[in-house]
């Protein structure tokens, strides 16, 4: 058998049918929908949520949760990143790295609200960090490599 005579089972693939094309196709004038009314009319999808009258599920359920609107958006970085640009020599383990320098080396598109530091990945570097949020494993980690977390409130944390 050659790549050229590969064909699907018997029955794989349905052919698709072009409904609506003359009373003589046997799927014409109404197209399969039956007669009048909404479900015969085009554009009705939300139909499937309507209970006769009855309240939908949907309506019934109670409403859950709340999202603020103002709420502080962090740029997470995790300190396998801040390895990697260490590597790299696009970050100077010497100096405090911020948000600031973190946009400049690279490592972040943008600071946002400020930056929280993630645990994931190992750290060799001794870095000196100054972040909003840190989480603990994360702190752990830079402490163990020999350097500092500073976690600084951001403007919009203390609202």
């Amino acid at each position: 058998m050659k790549l050229n005579e590969l064909s699907d089972n018997k029955g794989a693939r349905k052919t698709r049918i072009r409904v609506g094309r003359g009373i003589g196709s046997g799927k014409g004038k109404t197209g399969g929908r039956g007669v009048k009314g909404q479900k015969s009319r085009s554009g009705v999808s939300g139909i499937r949520a309507y209970e006769g009258g009855q309240m939908p599920l949907y309506m019934r359920l109670p409403k859950r949760g709340f999202n603020k609107p103002n709420r502080a958006a962090y740029a997470e970085v995790n300190i396998g990143r801040l390895q990697q640009a260490v590597d790299a020599g696009k970050l100077d383990a010497a100096k405090s790295i911020d948000a600031a320098v973190l946009v400049e080396a690279g490592v972040l598109r943008r600071a946002k609200d400020g930056v929280r530091l993630l645990g994931v990945g190992d750290l060799k570097a001794k870095l000196n960090l100054v972040v909003a949020h840190a989480s603990a494993g994360a702190k752990a980690a830079v402490e163990k490599a020999g350097g500092t977390v500073t976690v600084e409130a951001s403007e919009k944390a203390g609202e």
